[in-house]
């Protein structure tokens, strides 16, 4: 075409590159699912977000575990159809009058789906009845408040009274202080409620998971008869920043890895994840733990509701 001095020359578009008059640029671009990749952390690679699925959660590259929802743990580790929940209905309630505290409840549950930061009931893995919790990191990042504390003690004590062992796996970033002092009272409630499990001769497993912290460490994280975590878990009371400001020196670059306190004899074994359901099946067999009865079993028929703590 010529248009003055210059000339122009238009490529006619292809039928397929027209932008419909009711389209927008924006509507054209091609749809990509923001979930079909993920990024590890660790490695900064991409993984297909099936294939990380598919393996349990963890990077198929560098090993990474990923964190996981409370109810991707049971999935995981309690045979299919065995979990039966308790006091799933408690809820917290902001029993201070902390600011903006009831707006973050309910923020927690929207984004978790759960009523609070721990999961409890009974299960059989492998065939072997036990009481297990698990802590969820989508709930103000496990965080111990009153609710959490009262759950977990009703869970040993339940156990207590049934004579079962308990399996926990521990994720939190301590003591809730929108709950102050009362938030921090379930750490002795819980050592309490521990304390009485083991003097029946009880056995306790605890998980630890990244990350296991504050109160939650000082209480029943580290009180269990034997002590497993996953890989590259993030366990310690204070922040490391926080020590190095107070001794004034540089920590190990794995300081307060699962790792680190293996070497150091605070962690009995760390544990990759998919292998974790086997573990914990082995060590419940050492113990002589009941098996569930035939007609018990998952493949035959679910646990009695009346077993709910």
């Amino acid at each position: 075409m010529f248009n003055g001095d210059f000339f122009t020359f238009l490529k006619p578009k292809n039928e397929l590159e027209k932008i419909p008059a009711d389209k927008s640029t924006e509507d054209s671009k091609p749809y990509i699912p923001d979930a079909l990749w993920v990024n590890c952390p660790k490695c900064k690679r991409m993984i297909l977000a099936t294939d990380l699925d598919d393996n349990s959660r963890v990077c198929t590259q560098c090993n990474h575990h990923f964190r996981i929802t409370a109810r991707q743990r049971l999935e995981m580790i309690c045979d299919k159809d065995s979990f039966v929940e308790a006091d799933g209905d408690m809820v917290s309630k902001n029993i201070i009058g902390f600011p903006d505290y009831n707006r973050k409840l309910a923020a927690a549950k929207n984004r978790s789906g759960e009523n609070e930061s721990v999961i409890t009931g009974v299960c059989t893995i492998n065939g072997y009845k036990t009481v297990i919790f698990v802590m969820d990191p989508s709930f103000m990042m496990g965080s111990m408040g009153t609710v959490t504390g009262e759950k977990i003690t009703r869970a040993f004590e339940y156990a207590t009274e049934n004579k079962m062992p308990v399996v926990a796996f521990t994720l939190s970033g301590g003591a809730r202080m929108q709950e102050g002092i009362l938030s921090l009272m379930q750490m002795a409630k819980t050592s309490g409620a521990v304390k009485r499990h083991s003097d029946a001769g009880l056995l306790y497993i605890t998980v630890l998971t990244d990350p296991t912290t504050g109160g939650v460490t000082a209480s029943f994280a580290m009180e269990g008869d034997i002590i497993l975590s996953e890989p590259g878990a993030l366990i310690g009371f204070a922040g490391p920043r926080v020590i190095e400001q107070t001794i004034r020196q540089k920590l190990p670059k794995d300081f307060q890895t699962a790792e680190f306190l293996r070497d150091k004899g605070f962690v009995d074994a760390v544990v990759d994840r998919r292998k974790m359901k086997d573990t914990l099946a082995k060590l419940l067999s050492l113990h002589n733990i009941e098996k569930a009865a035939v007609d018990e079993q998952p493949a035959e028929k679910e646990i009695e509701s009346d077993e709910s703590i």
